[in-house]
């Protein structure tokens, strides 16, 4: 079954080029079913690149998916047409009296400022108080899901010595619905600057930690429920997009390291090998199957009294 966009969406054209089955508005609207209202709040700045990213995964499962765009009003986004924005976006006040089955929030490459000094950070905080009573599942990605553990948990994020970026071998530590089908060992790509430490999340009794990478630390993060998920990764990342961000930073005349374990050979002159796009749509599909639909209620209004 399709995720469903609206008919003009620029994902549209790339996903179906991909034989990505994506369900346009106008055709969505002839079928009787209750599919499933997932909310993106996309803080990358390259929100085209992301969203189809994310829409790419949220296509691999026989559900069907209706997918709400969300930015934070109190930002200026320099990087994507205010048109797009205008055109396919909402803020979190248009929807707060809304309930979702899931939600997610992105990363955002705003990790060397404290969470209070971000423009949006108000909004944000509001968003996953909301998150916490409106949205049956919600999961984290990288800043977010640094974001998420400190406004909802009080753990800090720790600044590392340099960036971690590349691809990085894990494992999980505990059976979980969310790593189901999952080999002994999986591969992810990991972009950022910062960390949790697992000392500090092992202190908050409520949260469990589900998969770990000897090089880049904690992976995946959960309560019990699966109602809060916080993974430190980028499992939706595209074959070059750890390249662009490298060949960007140079550009900078930034002091930057080249992605680990991503380029053959470690040489940047050949194009990187995808080594985890299998883990990303199982661990999508497994998120939309076990942690949303098979727990979220029929009618999605009473998801505020779970």
């Amino acid at each position: 079954m399709p995720v469903k966009i609206p008919d003009d969406l620029p994902s549209r054209v790339i996903l179906e080029k991909e034989n990505i089955f994506v369900m346009t508005e106008s055709r969505a609207r002839r079928q009787d079913i209750r599919p499933l209202e997932i909310a993106i709040v996309n803080l990358m700045p390259t929100k085209i690149t992301t969203e189809t990213q994310l829409l790419r995964q949220l296509s691999n499962t026989p559900l069907q998916v209706n997918v709400s765009l969300i930015r934070a009003a109190d930002h200026i986004s320099k990087n994507t047409p205010e048109g797009h924005l205008e055109r396919f976006y909402t803020t979190f006040d248009q929807i707060q009296n809304r309930t979702f089955d899931g939600m997610i929030i992105t990363g955002a490459p705003v990790e060397k400022l404290p969470f209070e000094e971000v423009d949006y950070w108000q909004e944000l905080t509001d968003i996953m108080k909301y998150s916490r009573t409106q949205v049956h599942s919600t999961l984290f990605i990288c800043w977010g899901a640094q974001a998420g553990l400190y406004y909802l948990y009080g753990i800090p994020k720790v600044n590392l010595p340099s960036k971690l970026s590349g691809i990085f071998s894990h494992h999980t530590l505990v059976p979980s619905k969310l790593f189901q089908g999952f080999d002994d060992v999986f591969h992810a790509p990991h972009s950022r600057y910062t960390e949790v430490r697992k000392k500090d999340i092992e202190k908050v009794g409520e949260l469990d930690i589900l998969a770990e990478s000897e090089e880049a630390g904690v992976f995946a993060v959960s309560t019990p429920d699966y109602r809060q998920i916080f993974v430190t990764g980028h499992l939706e990342y595209d074959a070059g997009t750890l390249d662009q961000e490298y060949r960007r930073d140079l550009a900078k005349g930034l002091d930057i390291t080249m992605p680990r374990h991503y380029y053959p050979g470690g040489d940047p002159s050949l194009p990187p090998q995808v080594t985890w796009r299998a883990c990303a749509n199982l661990f999508y599909s497994n998120w939309l199957n076990y942690c949303v639909y098979q727990e979220t209620p029929y009618f999605i209004e009473e998801i505020s009294h779970c």
